[in-house]
């Protein structure tokens, strides 16, 4: 009776030395702890040493591999049929760089965003807007100063932060941002793509060798 390996993988794996061991980069399952122990170990890739970039693998080597290695084993992969590698290095993080790249992008997103909302209040003339309807409830000119604008700017910043579901550290609710969705969503595109031109590579390089 053979024994079942499953294994689950992701569509990108990040990963931080050259060689690779399949329990590094995938979640095993088997009832034989023997089976499980070995391919926990297993080398499936050996990355070029300081070249840190993204990697296409394909499953299909990986369980021809153990197929070849232990024909009494049977392979369930649970997961995407090619996925990336991540190789990165470790000694490059710095938290002093991460900290000005976030202070950065969160100068370019505030001084952008209120660029925004200007450009549209000039659009509309929202200036005239309120007058106006000052003048209709009140019937004399309005201060440029009144429960009107003091309203309305408190109403763009609660709605931002009821829109992107996040304040400070905390979250309104356990659901995704929006901006966590929107990161998620080029992620997977980013990984699609380079998944893509990896199979359209090696469907070149066949032909080129046919």
């Amino acid at each position: 009776m053979s024994d079942t390996l499953y294994i689950q993988t992701d569509k990108n794996m990040k990963v931080t030395k050259e060689i690779v061991i399949l329990g590094e980069i995938a979640d095993l399952s088997c009832k034989n702890s023997s089976v499980l122990a070995r391919n926990q170990v297993r080398k499936v890739a050996s990355l070029p040493k300081g070249k840190y970039g993204r990697y296409v693998l394909s499953m299909i080597d990986i369980i021809r591999e153990i197929e070849q290695a232990e024909p009494q084993v049977e392979v369930c992969h649970i997961g995407e049929p090619t996925f990336i590698l991540t190789y990165e290095n470790p000694s490059q993080k710095n938290k002093l760089l991460s900290f000005l790249k976030v202070a950065l992008v969160s100068v370019i997103t505030f001084v952008g965003a209120g660029f925004s909302i200007m450009t549209f209040q000039t659009d509309v003339d929202i200036r005239t807007l309120f007058d106006n309807i000052y003048q209709l409830f009140t019937g004399g000119d309005s201060p440029g100063f009144s429960v009107l604008e003091i309203s309305y700017s408190l109403g763009i910043g609660i709605g931002v932060v009821l829109f992107f579901n996040h304040f400070g550290n905390r979250k309104l609710t356990q659901d995704p941002t929006p901006m966590e969705v929107e990161m998620r969503t080029y992620e997977d595109d980013i990984d699609t793509t380079i998944i893509e031109q990896a199979d359209r590579r090696q469907k070149g390089d066949s032909h080129g060798n046919s």
